[in-house]
């Protein structure tokens, strides 16, 4: 077996070297480094997202072989049922066409039950997780977030609960005059499985202060996910991308999320989230360009499986944002999994989402089949519980 793919990674080199003669040298660098499995800096990534042609191609692949030679060619999905629990929301997010005043007519707050209620529905459709996330509402208990968690485990032991951003950790904290690691371990002790690494936008003050101005900052959201991974409790990480950011900050974060994935270990993937951009004020007031174009969807995708080669191993395609059939090209860019089926999404769509609110796993597997990958139904923290080799 070691000689084997001792001979293969002859092969490609050969192969690789024959074609990078055609491109910029120090491009063709840096792919080679990341083929020898070494760690690419903030400049050489800053380099790959300078590329385009054939140069662009050779990213993608190797981002592509890189994928192969982490996780196989297997594809994930979770079967998830997502719950947005409240739309009222203090933060008033340049990005966000969801959030609504306490007075608006269509403003809402589920209590815990109603939620319970609501991932009950996904639970008999199949689910494994529910996905909980809602807005920062001034009238809010403190200890609601707990009530939630208690009241979904009452009636489903076994559904995963992945909910709550850092942002709304400390602001349950705060309400709850609980410090962060307090109120994570009330969290825990009442039924959350994991977090979802949201809020993180981009990681840089001064885009924030643009975007998010009443977010919590760029040290309280590493320092969230820091204390809940130090308790044992896993997080996704994100970067909403295609607005007001540029490259050097789209490295910057990434390379803060590898940062932190040396120290902890606790993060289960990575999901850049393409800026939806038609409804937002950001965009409607003209500060930010409308979204990502469909080449640095596939360079961010790309360019992150490297940098985080050998840290996170699952790199997540968002239909939601990209659209299934974007999504489905970024299978071929260095990403292995889809996301979940959702059977319910407002964030997105209010911002001007077309992609739907739910997407089955029958359609999951078609996408994945269609690239002659192996379809795998996974749970939160990426165990393969089910897998579809045939139709």
């Amino acid at each position: 077996m070691k000689e084997s793919l001792v001979q293969e990674y002859s092969s490609l080199s050969k192969f690789l070297s024959k074609i990078s003669l055609s491109i910029d040298p120090v491009v063709a660098g840096v792919l080679d480094r990341a083929l020898d499995g070494k760690e690419l800096s903030r400049k050489d990534a800053i380099e790959l997202f300078n590329t385009s042609g054939t140069a662009f191609e050779l990213l993608t692949f190797v981002a592509d072989e890189i994928r192969r030679r982490t996780v196989g060619d297997f594809v994930t999905y979770v079967v998830n049922r997502n719950i947005n629990f409240t739309n009222i929301c203090i933060a008033k997010c340049g990005f966000c066409a969801f959030s609504r005043e306490p007075n608006d007519p269509d403003a809402y707050t589920l209590s815990a039950e109603e939620v319970a209620a609501r991932a009950e529905m996904g639970w008999r459709a199949g689910a494994t997780e529910v996905c909980i996330q809602g807005g920062l509402n001034p009238t809010l208990d403190g200890h609601l977030y707990a009530e939630i968690c208690r009241a979904i485990k009452q009636k489903m032991p076994m559904l995963h609960i992945h909910a709550f951003s850092p942002m709304e950790i400390m602001y349950g904290a705060e309400k709850a005059g609980l410090t962060i690691t307090e109120h994570l371990k009330m969290l825990k002790e009442a039924g959350l499985g994991s977090i979802p690494g949201t809020a993180a936008e981009i990681l840089d003050d001064n885009v924030r202060s643009i975007i998010c101005p009443r977010k919590i900052n760029v040290q309280t959201w590493v320092s969230v996910v820091k204390a809940a991974h130090k308790l044992g409790i896993p997080t996704t990480s994100t970067m909403m991308y295609g607005h007001i950011d540029q490259p050097e900050q789209w490295v910057e974060h990434i390379s803060l999320l590898r940062d932190i994935q040396k120290e902890t270990r606790g993060f289960t993937e990575f999901i850049p989230l393409s800026f939806i951009h038609s409804n937002t004020p950001l965009y409607k007031n003209g500060q930010a360009r409308p979204g990502a174009t469909g080449f640095e969807d596939l360079k961010i995708h790309a360019i992150s499986r490297l940098m985080l080669s050998g840290y996170i191993r699952n790199i997540q395609a968002s239909w939601v944002k990209l659209g299934p059939k974007v999504a489905q090209m970024c299978l071929a860019a260095g990403a292995n999994d889809l996301g979940g089926t959702l059977m319910e999404e407002n964030i997105s769509r209010t911002a001007g989402a077309t992609s739907g609110e739910v997407l089955d796993p029958v359609a999951m597997m078609r996408i994945i089949r269609d690239m002659g990958r192996i379809p795998a139904q996974r749970n939160t923290t990426y165990n393969i519980l089910k897998l579809s080799q045939s139709e």
